[in-house]
């Protein structure tokens, strides 16, 4: 009740007041002025370029389904051959989110998931790819995900909070739907399942307490017993983990021999772990087995860039595949095991799925998406610099890495936008971003894009630099590029703006307190205004895991510093034109956070322009909504940062 009071306070809130209001669709634009139809066409081909993502194999050679744009939103698809035609086999408005084919060949099935108008309450639906027919199997009102396949096909597992909506039971079902789902582990926290024993006697899963702290547990699925893959009392992160085709083993990724995730093997006879990848001094991320177990391939996140590796998985050889440097992720053999699918994203291509032949060691394109005619090899690959921030480590100065896009075609010195990251407990990467590139090449605007400490990628200790009361510490080092920033001749340290979304629009409020003396403007998408109302008004299923990471809102001395820090408490001193964006159905974030900021800075006379996109969620599934708060965005950098209207 109090959320839908709050709720009927904000948008009797847009019925009011002195500033300009107008509306696009189902966005509410106010402080707005116009958007000019110039900007419009001239990002025209840069929202219309397109993407592919790989999501699973089907049976019986028919090809692969994908997952990409064809009008509003991320559809499935499906590819019969390499570079063949791609045929839209689901069509509704919002994106779908996992997509994963039943392993009986003898059914032509998947399951996939999707919420509505962002809320992420994602319901379970069945697909016959041959029928072409669909069906709801959740109960369209609580959140499901994490699906996964028993072994044999005839089951699937999933997560769901639809018991109480704040914790995460797991459940086992068939296609029967509702009536056939039943509750396998209800133990109250955030779990996952993740990966059926062969003979789908047991489930591998895992409890997610933090970023820092997860436990992993076998499930025996008819006793509903627990039994943890811990040999330790210290805290472990676990990522991937597979079961061993033998069942006498399992493969897991996990932080347990050191400041980084390796692949390990766990020996469920002796109840020991072996460390596979000693040897790589970087964080294992995907982690696939063939069929017949005898390969292993696995991805490593090398300071940002994911590099595909191939292991033996008897005399644990390890070979290395050549791809451009990018991001590879969605690794999945075929059911013979001679094919690797995957995703491949390089930052000056839009992502595309491509196969590796374990035996011909050959590569096959499947999809070539669509770069909205735009020549992309004038497109600029980002440079990975290291700046000293305030503190040191091991007697030297810390250094923060980040990635720095420099223009084409314009005099320097260039003007700057910091583009930073959410989480914070994720890792700015050179993905390809077509925002990036029109800023580039268009507006000769540079970019740097920092992993301030907080970020993963670079070890356990440096995420948790930024925990509990060291919050600010992270942005002390948006203060310290800013110093790196007016060292470098070709960047102009007079027009520099930031911006941010999720975690990253609360250090874009953030910066802009601290440091609206050296920042031209900022852009807050989806961020967090007061870290208390967050932690009070987020989905009741996220306010435990939020709590090990910000700190506890309900203990009298950690509220009071959490308010301290907040944008809203020290708005006053946000002093330059602000750019606010939100989505109304937010679970995460929720549009209480953007209202009170848009309020408390416009009592400084600050131009603040506020963008609600009345169907959305955090983050804008939509093409039609993103083109419009794109278009938005660049008047507002044109305006502030380049001084052009």
């Amino acid at each position: 009740m109090k959320k839908i009071c709050a709720l009927i306070i904000i948008l009797a809130s847009l019925l009011v007041g002195d500033v300009s209001r107008y509306r696009i669709g189902n966005i509410v634009l106010e402080g707005v002025p116009e958007i000019p139809a110039s900007i419009a066409a001239r990002l025209r081909p840069y929202q219309n370029i397109r993407s592919a993502l790989f999501l699973d194999w089907l049976h019986d050679d028919r090809g692969i389904l994908i997952k990409t744009r064809f009008s509003e939103t991320g559809q499935v698809h499906v590819v019969e051959t390499p570079k063949g035609s791609r045929r839209q086999l689901t069509f509704y408005d919002e994106p779908i989110d996992e997509c994963t084919v039943c392993p009986d060949p003898h059914k032509s099935v998947f399951l996939f998931t999707k919420d509505s108008a962002g809320n992420e309450m994602n319901q379970i639906y069945v697909y016959d790819y041959t029928t072409g027919t669909r069906q709801l199997l959740s109960d369209g009102k609580s959140k499901h995900n994490a699906v996964v396949w028993s072994t044999k096909g005839d089951k699937f597992t999933f997560r769901s909070n639809k018991r109480n909506g704040r914790d995460y039971d797991i459940y086992l079902g068939d296609l029967g739907g509702t009536e056939n789902f039943g509750i396998i582990l209800q133990e109250g926290g955030y779990w996952y399942p993740r990966n059926f024993a062969p003979d789908d006697t047991k489930l591998l899963v895992s409890k997610y307490v933090s970023s820092s702290e997860s436990y992993l547990y076998i499930l025996d699925v008819s006793k509903k017993e627990l039994t943890e893959i811990n040999d330790d009392t210290m805290n472990i992160a676990y990522g991937t983990s597979r079961w061993a085709p033998d069942m006498k083993g399992i493969y897991v990724v996990a932080d347990k021999f050191g400041d980084f995730q390796k692949l390990l093997y766990y020996d469920l006879e002796s109840a020991k772990f072996e460390n596979l990848t000693e040897q790589i001094p970087w964080d294992i991320k995907e982690v696939e087995i063939s069929p017949s177990g005898n390969t292993l391939a696995f991805t490593v996140n090398e300071n940002g860039y994911s590099k595909l590796y191939l292991m033996d998985a008897r005399s644990r050889k390890l070979n290395h595949a050549l791809l451009p440097d990018g991001q590879i992720f969605n690794l999945k053999f075929d059911s013979d095991g001679d094919e690797l699918a995957m995703t491949l994203n390089t930052p000056t291509q839009p992502s595309d799925v491509y196969t590796l032949n374990l035996r011909s060691k050959k590569y096959l394109r499947w999809t070539q998406s669509e770069a909205g005619g735009l020549d992309t090899s004038a497109f600029v690959r980002p440079k990975l610099i290291h700046y000293n921030t305030f503190d040191s480590t091991g007697g030297q100065p810390r250094k923060i890495p980040a990635y720095y896009y420099e223009p084409k075609g314009f005099k320097p010195p260039y003007p700057v936008l910091i583009d930073c990251h959410g989480g914070p407990a994720v890792q700015e990467k050179p993905y390809f971003s077509y925002l990036f590139q029109f800023y580039l090449k268009e507006l000769g605007i540079a970019v740097i894009a920092p992993n301030v400490r907080g970020s993963t990628g670079y070890g356990r200790g440096f995420m948790m630099l930024d925990d509990g009361l060291n919050r600010e510490d992270a942005v002390k080092d948006i203060g310290t590029l800013l110093d790196w920033i007016q060292a470098q001749p070709q960047l102009d340290a007079k027009r520099i703006g930031i911006k941010g979304g999720s975690y990253g629009g609360y250090m874009a409020l953030a910066s802009m307190v601290h440091y609206s003396d050296r920042l031209c403007c900022g852009i807050d998408e989806i961020g967090i205004s007061n870290f208390v109302t967050f932690l009070e008004n987020t989905g009741e299923y996220r306010q435990d895991v939020r709590r090990t990471e910000y700190g506890d809102e309900r203990d009298p001395d950690m509220r009071a510093f959490l308010n301290r820090i907040s944008p809203l408490t020290n708005a006053h001193k946000i002093t330059k034109p602000m750019y606010i964006v939100q989505g109304l159905h937010d679970p995460r974030v929720p549009v209480s956070e953007a209202e009170q900021i848009v309020k408390a800075t416009r009592k400084n006379d600050a131009d603040v322009w506020y963008l609600l996109a009345e169907d959305e969620g955090h983050g804008f599934g939509k093409k039609s909504n993103r083109n419009v708060y794109q278009q938005v965005l660049i008047m507002f950098l044109k305006r502030y940062l380049l001084n052009k209207d």
